[in-house]
């Protein structure tokens, strides 16, 4: 797949998975300082947990919500560093390649 389409791809899903994955490292990285810096409760920290969870949205959903996380993050991360070109040849090796 050409960078453009994968630009194009990125483009598109990036503000779908841009909120399901703010809110599960917010809340994760916030229910972690709360309860050890700050001595947060119990009933604080499960309220924390059902909303990093996806327990909101029902016991058959939670599933599709973790699931669609972990993928819509794997591709985020992929897509991203291919358009980075960090694993492209430099042009100067291509150039000398040519030449020879």
């Amino acid at each position: 797949m050409d960078t453009k389409t994968l630009r194009k791809l990125h483009r598109k899903f990036a503000p779908i998975v841009f909120l399901p994955l703010f809110i599960t490292a917010f809340t994760g990285v916030f229910y972690r300082v709360a309860r050890s810096w700050f001595g947060a409760s119990d009933e604080f920290g499960e309220m924390i947990l059902f909303i990093h969870q996806g327990e909101f949205l029902g016991k058959d959903l939670r599933v599709f919500y973790v699931l669609l996380n972990g993928l819509g993050l794997i591709a985020m991360v992929a897509t991203g560093i291919i358009m980075s070109g960090i694993f492209r040849p430099r042009k100067k090796v291509i150039e000398k390649v040519n030449q020879e």
